[in-house]
């Protein structure tokens, strides 16, 4: 076999092993995955926001997992590893599960597009960029796009910052296209570095002690609030009466028609 058809038989089945594990694992709220190959055999990290579901009791979890991929995709010795993803809603992947989710459950698309913006920007994106395709609202087929914030859309910055994915929901209307980009503030790389002098960066870091030290504070309240949501399933219930206050301005586009 040449080594084109082996690189787009590696392409295929990672294509396969990711919609069967975004299935599979999804109250675990699952990101990416990543194999590489070691001498010993195959090495699987999963990126999840909460790795406790996919472990289970005692393991059982990962151990049908493992089982899993060794038989039906061919995986030679796996060795599965869980890593938590500290902000979800920077991921592309996460928050495009999450607003499938609210679709399949009957929320206005608008309203759910709005929502998921809103909650990218403020845990400190840079900008995003929301795309809906598919019957919206009719028979004819429709397409929306929403940005907020900086997105780079070419060159090396694009290349370097930007996350997207793509996910296909089946409705009642028919089937919607929803794509995600986010880009990261943490991945910019400036092009110029200003040295500073010693007194501004004593200021600056007794004001980044202080907003450390408030920051501390409100993650030990979020992460109260977080343990009490044990699925993506609850997350999703809880969001539901927040969506329906948000304004879509459907209501103002019917009372000017």
């Amino acid at each position: 076999m040449s080594a084109v058809k082996n690189v787009i038989k590696d392409n295929y089945n990672m294509m396969l092993l990711n919609n069967y594990l975004r299935v599979k694992i999804k109250e675990s709220g699952f990101s990416k995955v990543e194999v590489s190959k070691t001498p010993t055999g195959t090495r699987v990290v999963l990126y999840v926001t909460r790795p406790g579901i996919v472990i289970g009791r005692k393991g059982t979890g990962i151990r049908e997992l493992t089982e899993k991929l060794e038989n039906e995709f061919g995986l030679k010795n796996p060795q599965l590893s869980v890593e938590e993803i500290k902000k979800p809603e920077l991921s592309p992947q996460v928050m495009c599960n999450r607003m499938a989710s609210h679709l399949e459950r009957g929320t206005a698309f608008r309203r759910a597009t709005m929502w998921t913006m809103q909650q990218i920007m403020e845990n400190g994106a840079m900008g995003t960029q929301i795309t809906i395709s598919g019957k919206l609202r009719g028979d004819r087929s429709a397409f929306e796009k929403h940005v907020a914030g900086v997105l780079p859309r070419a060159g090396h910055h694009a290349d370097v910052i930007v996350d997207e994915d793509i996910v296909h929901v089946e409705t009642a209307m028919g089937l919607i296209g929803i794509r995600i980009r986010i880009a990261r503030k943490e991945k910019y790389i400036p092009e110029f570095e200003l040295k500073k002098k010693i007194k501004e960066q004593k200021e600056e870091e007794t004001k980044t002690q202080e907003v450390s030290a408030k920051n501390t504070k409100e993650t030990k309240t979020e992460d109260v609030k977080t343990q009490e949501i044990k699925t993506e399933s609850e997350l999703i219930e809880k969001e539901e009466t927040k969506i329906k206050e948000i304004n879509s301005m459907e209501e103002d586009e019917e009372m000017l028609k």
